[in-house]
């Protein structure tokens, strides 16, 4: 049997990743059920998948922050905490995550075996370009989408999907956390070329 695979990300509604200038962490719109939700789902036992570039940001965000900033929030520490895979060509270890390893290759062989090998199941937060190859390579079986209630038209910055391929999406899960943000969970499945 093979883990399971959720690509999770955080979006505004017209589809970025990050923003430029000054929103705040989450686009300023965490609240109590989000932060509560996401202790949840880091405190089951996974493997996180990184790619060098997020990892790169992640573990800079974390170090230059303060305990008491938005970037530690308990659900961030977690994810920290967690065993993780980072797929890198540049990167060389040890690296600042307690558990962390670079492996280095093609990014589909590596997740393909890490799915078979793997007695947890994997995630990854962020991660735009290597997620979009997983995808395109059929190995991602989730795609956990936090839809925050923003539109960065002017200061939006890392499209989610830009440069992927058509796929069609089965809604599995939703809920609405704290009045306002949506969390979408999607069976995702190549869309057949017409």
């Amino acid at each position: 049997m093979t883990a399971t695979y959720t690509f999770d990300v955080f979006t505004t509604l017209d589809g970025f990743g990050a923003h430029v200038g000054d929103w705040g962490g989450y686009w300023g719109k965490q609240g109590p059920e989000l932060l509560a939700h996401r202790l949840a789902l880091y405190g089951e036992e996974q493997r996180m998948v990184f790619g060098a570039s997020t990892y790169r940001a992640h573990a800079q965000m974390l170090a230059s922050s303060a305990e008491w900033a938005d970037v530690r929030d308990p659900w961030v520490t977690r994810m920290r905490e967690l065993p993780a895979t980072v797929v890198s060509s540049t990167l060389h270890g040890p690296l600042d995550w307690p558990d962390a390893t670079v492996v280095r290759g093609d990014a589909v062989d590596i997740i393909a075996r890490l799915k078979e090998e793997s007695e947890v199941p994997l995630r990854s937060h962020g991660s735009l370009s290597l997620n979009r190859a997983l995808m395109a390579a059929g190995l991602v079986d989730r795609v956990q989408v936090t839809l925050f209630p923003v539109i960065t038209g002017r200061t939006g910055a890392d499209p989610i999907f830009r440069g992927g391929a058509d796929f069609d999406l089965e809604l599995i899960e939703s809920r609405t956390l704290d009045g306002h943000t949506q969390e979408l969970t999607y069976r995702p499945s190549p869309h057949p070329a017409g």
